[in-house]
């Protein structure tokens, strides 16, 4: 069997953030989410079927555009989603599969959403299987990122669809091009985070905060739902600093306590604050990780990150805004 295909995928950014899994082997969570698809941080994958006498490996394309051998975890990670994969669409052959992100990997930025929605989606192009988005959500989130249900949606997406939805696939709310909001990150630390998601997920019970958040959630989704429906970014803002906050808050006081903050997010949060009470709106939110998103109207993208960049503790800042789904590439990575 001969087969070859790349696909890129983009990270997104959660408003309302899921912490915690009721059901950790489907990778079910506790809580509906809802995110943002960017466009500017992206993870390439190309999965090339070998002969069956020819063994898989998993290649990293290095800083000088060379492809290196991926660690062992990494490796790993990738052969278990190709296994679940073929299990579903009932082929399977050794393959190559080469991925590159251009943007920091395990900090806290969707890094494994982008990257195992790239991943499955080239993987199927490889075998020539034709999938909705629908079941990509699903097979997508087999990978055991859930938020990579929602990375193969392009624009605002909810998951999973519905309060009891046991097949666990996202929705979308509402296409890219409905509303052109920015996302400028402030880069405060790109190294891999010390405490996976996973961990986080499991010590989020043991919070004394994690029982009162959840009893709020429901009403914050319903605000972010009509917030996005009247492009209402003053609606939206308060509630998805609220969360990220109170996200947070939940790691800091979970046992083992959870700490993704450093100065160069209080830095940042600080600056926000400065920008909104000079007329600029914008709004901050933070993913399991230090680094900070800022949400702006493309008027005011250029100030935030002037403002951003003039920070000690912000090492560089990405532009990024709202994107589409993934899509399959004509130039491979090998």
């Amino acid at each position: 069997m001969t087969g070859k295909a790349t696909a890129s995928a983009a990270a997104n950014i959660a408003f309302i953030k899921y912490w915690g899994i009721r059901d950790e082997e489907r990778i079910l969570p506790v809580n509906p989410s809802i995110s943002m698809t960017l466009s500017a941080c992206q993870s390439r994958c190309t999965v090339e079927l070998l002969a069956q006498s020819a063994e898989s490996e998993v290649l990293l394309l290095d800083q000088d555009g060379g492809l290196v051998p991926a660690p062992e975890r990494f490796a790993a990670g990738v052969f278990a989603q190709v296994r679940r994969l073929s299990e579903r669409i009932g082929e399977s052959a050794p393959m190559r599969v080469a991925a590159h992100n251009n943007f920091p990997t395990g900090a806290g930025l969707a890094s494994s959403a982008a990257g195992f929605s790239a991943l499955t989606v080239a993987t199927l192009g490889a075998f020539g299987h034709d999938a909705d988005p629908t079941e990509l959500s699903v097979m997508a989130r087999m990978s055991g990122s859930g938020s990579a249900a929602r990375s193969v949606f392009g624009g605002y997406v909810e998951w999973p669809a519905g309060p009891h939805d046991s097949a666990g696939h996202a929705v979308q709310l509402a296409p890219p091009e409905y509303w052109a909001l920015c996302n400028v990150i402030a880069i405060v630390d790109p190294s891999p985070k010390s405490v996976s998601s996973r961990e986080g997920h499991r010590a989020a019970p043991s919070s004394p905060y994690y029982e009162r958040r959840q009893e709020e959630l429901p009403g914050r989704l319903e605000i972010v739902r009509k917030a996005i429906a009247a492009r209402d970014l003053e609606l939206l803002g308060p509630v998805i600093e609220k969360d990220a906050v109170e996200l947070h808050l939940v790691a800091m006081s979970s046992e083992p306590p959870i700490f993704y903050w450093q100065a160069g997010t209080l830095a940042v949060l600080e600056a926000a604050r400065r920008l909104r009470a000079a007329g600029t709106s914008v709004y901050c939110t933070i993913d399991a990780g230090p680094n900070v998103h800022l949400i702006c109207a493309p008027r005011d993208e250029n100030k935030v990150a002037t403002e951003l960049e003039s920070l000690e503790h912000v090492l560089y800042v990405i532009r990024d805004r709202v994107g589409g789904a993934p899509t399959l590439e004509a130039e491979h990575l090998f």
